[in-house]
């Protein structure tokens, strides 16, 4: 898949017209189209990385600015008092489905056990 085809780059670059509750040079954040808890943000990288595998040494301060993200849009949300789920997919059997990197940001309600 090259960086044209992918529709969280498209989103990223702002082709789409999506509304970021977040974005910066590096990360954008935009509501989940189909939310799994009252609270559901995507935090995406506008590069283009497959999955979380696709990290490499170079890459911590993008990690940590995805987790500044979504620690500041749960406070934004109010749910960092009560608490939230931060997640990751990598590959099929772990239920991957977009195959850029992007991480979950859950919360508003009890979530309960992942399995």
């Amino acid at each position: 898949m090259t960086d044209q085809d992918c529709i969280f780059c498209r989103i990223a670059r702002g082709d789409l017209g999506t509304e970021f509750v977040h974005q910066s040079d590096a990360v954008v954040a935009f509501d989940d189209a189909a939310p799994a808890a009252p609270v559901h943000v995507l935090v995406v990288p506008r590069r283009h990385l497959a999955s979380v595998a696709d990290f490499g040494a170079g890459d911590s301060g993008l990690l940590a600015e995805i987790v500044e993200v979504a620690n500041q849009v749960a406070r934004n949300r109010g749910i960092d008092a009560t608490g939230y789920r931060l997640l990751t997919n990598h590959g099929a059997d772990a239920g991957q489905t977009v195959h850029h990197l992007h991480f979950h940001l859950l919360g508003g309600a009890e979530l309960g056990p992942l399995a």
